[in-house]
């Protein structure tokens, strides 16, 4: 998941080079939601086996509530901090 800010706009996501995509979500490299919002901190992610289970994975969230998301979000990065530089 990105976000805008602590609290801000979400998106979410599926990629199998994690690196890579959000480096181009930050470069702004594709017109979209994520470059119309200034949505590029990384502040949530999980691994899966295989790319249709992260697919998968992907839609079920985007049905979530926000709160749902603002929830898992907290549970493990409470200050929202990006978390691209450590991965």
């Amino acid at each position: 998941m990105l976000a805008s800010r602590i609290g801000g706009t979400i998106y979410i996501g599926a990629s199998g080079n994690l690196r890579q995509r959000i480096s181009q979500h930050r470069e702004k490299a594709k017109p979209g939601f994520t470059s119309k919002y200034g949505v590029t901190r990384l502040v949530w992610y999980e691994a899966h086996g295989s790319m249709p289970l992260a697919y998968q994975r992907e839609r079920q969230m985007k049905e979530w509530k926000r709160a749902w998301k603002i929830r898992l979000i907290q549970e493990t990065n409470p200050n929202w901090d990006d978390l691209f530089p450590g991965l």
